[in-house]
């Protein structure tokens, strides 16, 4: 039964966004899309959902929607700004390292979002991801501090608690 709701969630997931791309709701392309969703939920169904029933589970999505709120809005903001004044305005120090910091998540997908989000934001990337050590290695443009705990509380913690809240 699992592997039908998998399979499943794939299939829908991969037809709209098909749709979507598509732009268009034509015979060919509704055609197109579910032999694509087909074959995609039936090809990857096994790795990309692990418990579908998660999917189902409303908190998940409105953490979800917050967390993209947030960090559209307030962290990506705050941000470019940092960088907008560093480039207009030389003087201001410069004090870039390569830092690490450590994750407490389990799940693929937590990690990975944790990462880009990361990596989104202007002045950061994360470069490494060493997962058996549980650590980011991460490119920050001004290092504030290289103790890897505070790190992770000037550049991730927020990401962090978002991500275990929507993936785990």
């Amino acid at each position: 039964m699992r592997g039908v709701l998998r399979g499943l969630f794939i299939f829908l997931l991969a037809f709209i966004i098909y749709v979507i791309y598509t732009g268009s709701i034509s015979s060919y392309d509704i055609i197109t899309g579910v032999m694509v969703a087909a074959i995609s939920g039936t090809l990857f169904s096994n790795i990309v959902i692990r418990n579908p029933l998660k999917i189902l589970d409303l908190r998940r999505w409105l953490y979800l929607i917050a967390y993209a709120v947030i960090y559209f809005t307030y962290y990506e903001t705050r941000a470019h700004l940092d960088v907008i004044k560093r480039i207009l305005h030389p003087k201001i120090p410069v004090n870039p390292a390569i830092v690490e910091a450590p994750f407490d998540l389990e799940t693929d997908y937590a990690i990975t979002t944790v990462a880009n989000s990361i990596t989104n934001t202007p002045g950061t990337v994360v470069v490494e991801i060493d997962v058996s050590k549980k650590i980011y290695y991460i490119h920050w443009i001004d290092a504030k501090t290289l103790d890897p705990d505070g790190v992770k509380k000037e550049v991730f913690e927020s990401f962090e608690k978002f991500a275990r809240k929507i993936f785990e």
